[in-house]
């Protein structure tokens, strides 16, 4: 029997993978495969090879050596585990490769593609499971994610509406033009349980009905593609990877709400995703999914992209919609809801990036479907960026009410180094920090609502013992104190002097009352402040004192910082009832301050630079900070 198979190599381009060469491999695989003319008959490839070479041959091909292999080679957004990338991916082999290099590309062209060999080396190994995996679905970072909103992020050629559709791609839009009123996408939406992805997680369909019954026109629908959180990449994932399920979702929500005009909000230093964005709505234009009489429904709908200019405080929606109408980017208050005066004072609804995204999937799979996933008020799944120091950074997306523990675990792989779990950081800059007693916290959004932080638009950041909490909330105040748009006193003053006071803490200068101080402007900024921006900026301060108390008791009263990071409270010394003599602390010390002596290793302070490389590279802890060093000197 014939029959052919078609092989596809997927490489991931997403924002990781690109930039360790991630286009370099794609052009590579493309030219080679070019070249090649490739166009295997498998039987002959096997029948030269030994009987080991059989076992690595998928079960499917093995029993029908008469395949034939045409592969098609395609760029695809972000697959995920960025740690490890570039990623490839070969399918129906199921073979997924890790760190390829434009160099491995001939020898997995000759050993995979024409022989049907796995090249090991370039084999996953899982960091839980301590040994290789050949397929992805059998690494722990994949093993506890469901897909939703990512579905077809990494799966597809973002450039090709026919891998969209392909998957199901407008099906939705397809189904409701024809067969649903907008109160049925309505109702839908509603009893989905569907709540906004980009912070507040304000439920969908409510906001959507506010806006519908409101008889006022034109109404305007948009996306809010401003992800402004450092080290967040969720939106900008899905805009890249999947454009057309943003698009069929906004289209739909302005059906429900009687719109026909949206705008897409991006951040301009997003460049692939304005341009995967830009083709893909020409496509729908094309096709017919946008534009006048959609789909001969009679229903008209388009959208314009509007490139942000990189402000934080554009991701707020008041402020936002001031830039989308050519005026300084500032929040307003919000006496009256945008539903019914937004844009140009007529009623707007704004979702994010991934809350349109899962539109499609509802109308597809209904809302029971829907329900059936996550926690009773936190319905679906929500889409995270986990970095910082964990073994497995990358763009995960699990089921609400998985704990944290799980994501960073099971998922993350545990710290990076061996190094203990000290905390994780939600909801991106105005976020709180959590602490290991909380490791089992379900996420949703009222239970992180309720130890401090936030859902926010889905940033995860971990922290080891080696992060100082105060420097920690200290960071995060300078960054918000250089984004507030300055509009209102409570957020612009009360952040600066804030981070005063954290900055007087981490450099030795703290004293008795500073806490009892932070928390009483935190406070006030929290309950006086405009927007949301600014009662949310005062949370990674109050939740470090909650639940790190300690530690800035050892800033102000012991001058020391126990993580060693403020330079200013940190003396080094290595114990020598610890001290195995390896020799690693003087060989990481980059400022040749570690001496070898006939009684063992020192530290010279007067070459200290304090960077604490020591300290990382000693194994059994030797390397120690002296406590109360300031207050004796």
């Amino acid at each position: 029997m014939n029959r052919n198979v078609k092989r596809t190599v997927l490489i991931c381009c997403g924002p990781g993978c690109l930039s360790n060469q991630g286009m370099d491999v794609y052009e590579e695989f493309k030219t080679k495969i070019l070249i090649s003319g490739l166009d295997v008959d498998l039987r002959s490839a096997v029948e030269t090879e030994n009987a080991c070479v059989t076992d690595t041959l998928h079960p499917g091909i093995k029993t029908d050596l008469e395949t034939m292999v045409s592969p098609a080679v395609k760029a695809t957004g972000c697959q995920g585990l960025c740690e490890m990338g570039p990623l490839v991916r070969i399918e129906p082999d199921s073979i997924f490769y890790t760190k390829v290099k434009v160099s491995d590309v001939t020898e997995i062209i000759e050993k995979t593609l024409m022989e049907n060999r796995v090249v090991e080396r370039l084999l996953y190994k899982d960091p839980v499971q301590g040994r290789k995996v050949r397929a992805r679905e059998e690494a722990e970072f994949y093993k506890s994610q469901l897909k939703v909103a990512l579905r077809n992020v990494g799966e597809i050629d973002p450039e090709s509406l026919d891998d969209y559709i392909e998957r199901d791609g407008y099906r939705a839009l397809k189904i409701v033009l024809s067969q649903k009123t907008s109160e049925d996408v309505l109702s839908e939406i509603e009893k989905s349980g569907l709540r906004g992805r980009g912070g507040a997680g304000f439920p969908t369909g409510r906001k959507w009905r506010q806006c519908a019954r409101t008889g006022n026109y034109p109404k305007y629908v948009i996306c809010n593609g401003d992800e402004g959180d450092p080290g967040a990449f969720m939106d900008r994932s899905i805009m890249e990877g999947d454009p057309h399920s943003v698009i069929e979702g906004m289209i739909i929500g302005a059906y429900a709400v009687g719109s026909h005009e949206g705008f897409m909000y991006i951040r301009d230093e997003y460049f692939l995703a304005i341009q995967n964005m830009t083709k893909a709505l020409e496509q729908a234009r094309r096709e017919g999914f946008l534009g006048k009489n959609i789909l001969g429904s009679g229903f008209d709908f388009d959208i314009q992209i509007v490139r942000g200019g990189g402000a934080f405080v554009c991701g707020e929606s008041t402020a936002l919609m001031a830039s989308i109408e050519g005026k300084v980017g500032e929040p307003r208050a919000k006496y009256i809801r945008s539903v019914e005066k937004g844009l140009w004072g007529k009623p707007t609804v704004l979702n994010n990036v991934e809350t349109w995204a899962n539109v499609p999937v509802i109308i597809n799979k209904g809302a029971d479907w829907f329900c059936s996933i996550g926690t009773e008020r936190s319905k679906g799944t929500k889409v995270f960026s986990l970095v910082g120091k964990v073994r497995n950074t990358g763009l995960i997306e699990v089921p609400m009410g998985v704990t944290l523990r799980r994501i960073i675990f099971d998922i993350g792989g545990g710290i990076a180094g061996g190094r203990k779990f000290k905390a994780v950081q939600t909801g991106g800059p105005s976020g709180g920090c959590i602490p290991e007693s909380l490791l089992d916290l379900k996420v949703d959004f009222d239970t992180l609502d309720e130890a401090g932080s936030m859902m926010g638009s889905g940033g995860m950041i971990v922290m080891d013992d080696r992060t100082c909490m105060v420097d920690v909330a200290r960071y995060y105040l300078n960054f918000l104190s250089e984004e507030s748009c300055g509009k209102c006193v409570p957020c612009r003053e009360g952040i600066r002097r804030m981070l005063e006071i954290l900055n007087d803490i981490c450099e030795g200068r703290g004293r008795q009352g500073d806490i009892e101080l932070l928390a009483e402007l935190g406070e006030t900024v929290r309950e006086a402040s405009l927007c949301g921006l600014g009662k949310t900026a005062p949370n990674p301060v109050l939740t470090t004192i909650k639940y790190f108390k300690d530690e800035y008791l050892a800033h102000i009263e012991d001058k020391t910082c126990p993580a060693g990071v403020c330079k200013n409270l940190t003396t080094y010394y290595i114990d020598k009832t610890l001290c195995k003599s390896c020799g690693l602390c003087k060989k990481n010390c980059p400022s040749e301050a570690i001496e070898e002596k006939l009684e063992g290793y020192f530290i010279n302070l007067l070459k200290c630079i304090k960077c604490g490389s020591c300290m990382n590279a000693c194994r059994f802890g030797a390397v120690k900070i002296l406590a109360g060093i300031m207050r004796k000197l």
